[in-house]
């Protein structure tokens, strides 16, 4: 399964994964990070990573080129033998933008930040939302997955 390296919402981001695991039939062992940052952080790692000036809620690092089952055979490089796992990638949320989302979509606080949790994780899994095809197909499995765990807008 994975670990998650985040002391806000453990529990509800792994119950976010081990979904995205059974749904998405994955198998083996990774690693996330997570942090939470404030509206200037994520602007300036915005600004430094995508060249897009300006304040986001969610961005994510792949650590992985192919996505396969997550165990040290796959990854022999990638591995981490003090975790056990294979680093997925890293996930940056600005927890104010969460906050002021939640507001404004009218829903909780803890449904946005699973909400943006799951959509940086299928970031790190090659998903992808540029085209309108992928668009669908990311926005199907976010909300299948946020059901299948009961949380809902």
């Amino acid at each position: 399964m994975i670990k998650i390296d985040s002391e806000n919402k453990i529990e509800l981001f792994e119950k976010v994964v081990q979904t995205v695991f059974e749904k998405l039939n994955l198998t083996g062992d990774c690693f996330v990070e997570v942090d939470f940052v404030n509206e200037e952080e994520i602007r300036t790692l915005n600004a430094t990573t995508r060249n897009i000036d300006k304040v986001t809620d969610v961005l994510s690092y792949p650590a992985l080129e192919e996505i396969k089952p997550f165990t040290r055979d796959n990854y022999p490089f990638e591995y981490n033998l003090k975790t056990n796992s294979v680093n997925l990638g890293s996930i940056v949320i600005c927890e104010s933008v969460a906050k002021s989302q939640a507001i404004e979509y009218g829903h909780s606080e803890e449904r946005e930040k699973a909400y943006l949790f799951l959509h940086g994780v299928l970031h790190l899994l090659g998903y992808d939302h540029m085209v309108e095809e992928d668009k669908k197909e990311m926005r199907k499995a976010e909300e299948m997955i946020l059901e299948s765990i009961g949380i809902t807008r």
